[in-house]
């Protein structure tokens, strides 16, 4: 598990239990996430990935078990400091996309007017689209739909981003454009907690915690991850923590 002093932890979940009803969603989770780095939670849909993030957000309250983002317990409060991009995304149809990321920019206590545009161009142009920034989301595929998505989770800077699956959609030259900024991001001190079943995403991650049936069943670093099992490749190692898992419970 990943440790880190008190004062520089951006994320701090213990023993969180989670239902659907009869479904266990998360089953006893505990997690810490230091500042200011890429954390990647890695497993198949089903794993509780969705679930945790909605947990730090704040749209949903764990049954057991504490959840504490940048210090504090999930709320309207913290809810501007954080950047929020949903695995469906939440935008506005009839809105072009430079009114979606302003609108997101203003809720989110961009208030100077001057600073916003700014923050709206440079972030628009970050994702590629600015030449179609007066074209509403409904004329967009997909793909557009995703980027515009992630340009209204960042455009305020916000200093821990929480991404469900932020690349899927996006051609190979946008996904390393993407991990570029990521990383510069955490350089500046933002902590990136991204939602994948991707490897390719994955490798990016400075920790990774590998999900399964709402539970961690391992942690590290993509080299440490892929040393401790003898594995080549991600998703052998993967595979290795779940026939590990599988056997313990046999």
């Amino acid at each position: 598990m990943a440790t880190a002093d008190s004062n520089h932890v951006a994320v701090d979940i213990n023993e969180v239990t989670f239902r659907y009803g009869n479904i266990r969603a998360l089953d006893g989770l505990s997690l810490t996430v230091p500042s200011g780095i890429s954390f990647g939670l890695l497993g198949p849909n089903g794993a509780g990935k969705t679930t945790l993030i909605r947990l730090l957000v704040g749209l949903l309250k764990p049954k057991r078990g504490s959840v504490h983002v940048l210090g504090e317990v999930p709320s309207r409060h913290t809810a501007s400091r954080v950047g929020y991009m949903p695995q469906l995304h939440s935008l506005y149809t009839e809105l072009s996309i430079r009114q979606n990321v302003e609108f997101f920019a203003r809720i989110n206590g961009l208030t100077d007017r001057t600073e916003r545009a700014q923050r709206v161009e440079d972030t628009i142009r970050l994702v590629d689209l600015w030449s179609r920034r007066n074209d509403s989301v409904t004329k967009l595929s997909g793909g557009m739909r995703q980027r515009v998505s992630l340009a209204c989770a960042i455009v305020h800077n916000p200093p821990l981003l929480l991404l469900d699956e932020p690349t899927v959609g996006l051609d190979p030259e946008l996904r390393v454009t993407f991990w570029e900024h990521f990383a510069n991001l955490n350089e500046q001190g933002v902590t990136i907690i991204v939602s994948s079943h991707t490897m390719d995403d994955a490798a990016h991650c400075d920790c990774l915690a590998f999900m399964r049936n709402g539970r961690v069943i391992a942690e590290g670093s993509p080299d440490e991850l892929r040393g401790d099992t003898g594995q080549t490749t991600l998703e052998d190692a993967f595979l290795y923590y779940v026939r590990s898992e599988e056997g313990d419970r046999a």
